[in-house]
Order: C-alpha cells, then structure tokens, then sequence
C-alpha cells in the first residue's frame, strides 16, 4: 500500500510507505538467523561467518565448491585429519573510505571455518584444491572398490 502525501509547501510529494521499516527489520531478522544458522555443528566456534558449500558426488569423486570471494585462495587452509575435511581462512574487513558513511555492509568478514566428515571410501591422499573467481573447489577422489576374489575349491 502506497500513499502519496502533498507538503503545504511547493515542493513535490513525496511517497509515504508505512510498512518499509517492519520490512526492513524483518530482513535484518532473517539475515542474522540465517547467519546463526550457517554456525551449525559443520562450523568451527570461533568463526565469524560460513561460505556456502555445494558438495557434488560422481562415481569416481566428490567434488566440493565453497564461495570465498574475496579470499586469497593461497591463503585457505584445507585439511583433511582423521576423516574430518576441514576449510578455514578469513576475510579482512573492507577500510572505509575517508568522509564516508557506512549505510549497508552484508558481506561478513573474519574467520571461516567449516567441516565436513568424509566416507570412508575416499583415498585421503590424492584430495586437492583449486581456487578461481572467488570459489574454492576440492576434489576428493575415492578409491577403487575392491572386488571379492573368488577362492575355487579343490576337490
């Protein structure tokens, strides 16, 4: 609903919008669940925000894509330990510039931090990583299926 106001004065109307700040609200309510949310038990406790992750599997690989734009990919460290694949580097905050008035800053910075628990089908040795374009892929190959040997039987 949209109602239009005239000011007693000769300036031109101006759009009044009464639902505009529960809106807004209700965003930035959605925006810190969702942020609680990433924080689940994948995450690490002391991290600042978590990248979105798609995780794709094919017969022979899964492959991971985490969006880190932003982040040096030197800089991410990706571990693998006991099963456990984990991801974590950081974000710095953007300086502001001088004479500038922050209005709206969504993109979080600080420490990232996500795990993951890998099957045990997955030859841990052969894991690499790539970054490009601000998404960090991880390849974690799995090892060949070994196929029962049949035993003959003597008579």
């Amino acid at each position: 609903m949209t109602l239009v106001s005239y000011q007693p004065q000769t300036q031109s109307p101006s759009r009044y919008q009464p639902w505009s700040l529960h809106q807004e609200l209700m965003h930035e309510m959605n925006r810190f669940f969702d942020r609680v949310g990433a924080n689940d038990a994948s995450s690490g406790a002391t991290a600042d925000w978590a990248p979105g992750v798609d995780i794709e599997e094919y017969p022979d690989r899964f492959v991971l894509h985490a969006d880190v734009p932003g982040v040096d990919p030197a800089s991410i460290e990706v571990t693998l330990e006991k099963g456990v694949l984990t991801l974590a580097g950081s974000r710095e905050a953007e300086v502001g510039k001088d004479g500038a008035e922050r209005r709206r800053s969504e993109r979080p910075a600080g420490r990232f931090h996500r795990r993951f628990t890998l099957p045990d089908t997955v030859d841990s040795d052969a894991v690499s990583a790539s970054g490009r374009n601000g998404v960090l892929e991880v390849v974690i190959p799995k090892r060949p299926q070994v196929q029962p040997r049949r035993i003959a039987v003597n008579a």
